[in-house]
């Protein structure tokens, strides 16, 4: 039964299993030390040089499960000691070097990185290299490669640079916090803080005490995971963890939809506000760009904020796909009401923690929402609901989107916003590929995710998003 896509994954959720089963059972505190030994119990490494540093390793992503480094504020942070393996980055010559006459690569470096040996095979002088990339470019053997790091080539923002100790960093001022780190490093050297036990607190405080109702909130992308199990059996095994009732995320999309269909007509250009990553994007790199984005907040938030004006002592706990969520819930027009984030990958560790087996559970239902709200999990699916609500309000204007898959798609819409060279009038910014089911707390990522969330947009009850926010009213 495959419940992850790699190892790495595996490894994160067996740390984060055993801290929260020591959690339920109050016992963190006495065995939060045994823990890396608990997981690597023999005297053989299986994945590091020796069992020590293994467990010294495993020590810090314990550390990582219960929150992490506080004076770090970024979500992502670096496990410095498990970032040792990759390679030094930057340019570099390979066997391919034929020892030619030309020396293109000497002539056109203006820093004299370029020098020979007896054979006239090409070396850089790493001192003198700028990195510019021009030696690469003109060799005809292309034997001058850029060997980037897993982690700089996944992040689109230049956020990972490599320090004087060799281990990849964070620029907090670029980073987006969308994970795309996380997933790519192939020692799990980059990793997400989890807010995990706060999730654990409030369950077993609300389970003491009948004043206040924990109210699970769950991303339409929960339909492409969890796929050994039927999604009624998630949302039951979520009941069985102690949650009052468990609320679709995509009836905030469809709140947010309606409103911003409006807001986009009265403006006469918008960009979306429902990926926290985009949002930060812009206000890192296109800060003067901040008054186009949709002022309408995003669908976990407007949904939390419903839940606590309808139930004053609601606790909201979210749950998708969506490493920067955890970072938005930390803002000030968030925090009021969303108390915790949590991961697809988290909420896995906490079946399994519980010994919840999900697949042994009965089908709960799971129908507050639209179609076109549950489709929000896909890219496109955004611009399709905001078309639909224009429609469905009788609002004469023609929406045409840019559709950004990806953070890169969003850089390139959002430049030529900033040149007055964008011909659409709304651009709908996912800074994952595929939208949030390819975010990085997804348990499985892949093509069949979006027809599996189609699928189940089809499902819904409610087939106009009027007749799914009414119920609000």
């Amino acid at each position: 039964m495959r419940k992850f896509d790699t190892k790495v994954q595996h490894l994160k959720y067996k740390v984060l299993r055993e801290v929260a089963r020591c959690a339920w059972n109050d016992t963190l505190l006495e065995k939060v030390l045994d823990i890396p030994q608990m997981i690597v119990p023999g005297k053989v490494p299986t994945m590091r040089c020796c069992v020590y540093k293994e467990r010294a390793i495993l020590g810090e992503r314990v550390k990582m499960v219960m929150g992490g480094d506080k004076d770090n504020p970024n979500v992502i942070q670096v496990i410095d000691i498990a970032c040792d393996e990759c390679p030094s980055a930057g340019y570099e010559v390979t066997d391919s070097c034929r020892g030619c006459l030309a020396h293109r690569c000497e002539d056109v470096c203006k820093r004299g990185a370029i020098s020979f040996d007896h054979n006239h095979v090409a070396h850089i002088d790493k001192s003198k290299c700028v990195e510019c990339g021009q030696c690469a470019k003109v060799c005809p053997f292309a034997a001058i490669v850029n060997r980037k790091r897993p982690c700089q080539n996944a992040c689109k923002v230049k956020a990972i640079y490599i320090n004087e100790d060799n281990a990849a960093a964070i620029d907090n001022s670029k980073c987006i916090s969308c994970g795309a780190c996380v997933y790519q490093c192939p020692f799990g050297a980059i990793t997400d803080k989890s807010y995990i036990l706060d999730a654990i607190d409030i369950i077993k405080k609300s389970e003491n005490n009948t004043k206040y109702k924990v109210y699970a909130i769950v991303a339409p992308s929960i339909s492409s995971q969890f796929t050994y199990a039927k999604l009624g059996q998630v949302i039951k095994g979520l009941k069985e963890l102690g949650f009052y009732t468990v609320i679709e995320a995509a009836l905030g999309a469809d709140m947010v939809a309606q409103a911003e269909s409006k807001e986009l007509a009265e403006k006469g250009f918008l960009t979306s506000s429902c990926c926290p990553a985009f949002v930060q994007y812009i206000k890192s790199a296109f800060p003067k760009l901040l008054p186009l984005v949709s002022h309408n907040p995003s669908p976990m938030v407007a949904l939390a904020q419903y839940l606590k004006s309808t139930d004053e002592t609601a606790k909201v706990v979210f749950i998708g796909p969506c490493t920067a969520k955890k970072a938005e819930a930390q803002l000030g027009h968030a925090k009021p009401y969303v108390d915790v984030v949590l991961t697809f990958e988290e909420l896995q560790a906490l079946y399994d923690s519980k010994d919840v087996d999900i697949t042994t559970l009965g089908e709960d239902v799971l129908d507050n929402a639209s179609y076109f709200g549950r489709i929000f999990a896909r890219s496109g699916g955004l611009c399709d609901a905001v078309a639909q609500s224009l429609k469905e309000q009788n609002i004469d204007f023609k929406v045409n989107p840019a559709i950004c898959d990806g953070i890169e798609e969003c850089r390139m819409a959002l430049l030529k916003k900033s040149k007055n060279a964008l011909p659409n009038n709304f651009i709908e910014g996912m800074a994952c590929v595929g939208g949030c089911i390819g975010g990085a707390g997804c348990l499985t990522h892949g093509e069949k995710n979006k027809k599996q969330v189609d699928e189940y947009g089809r499902e819904a009850l409610e087939k106009t998003i009027t007749d799914a926010v009414s119920v609000l009213k």
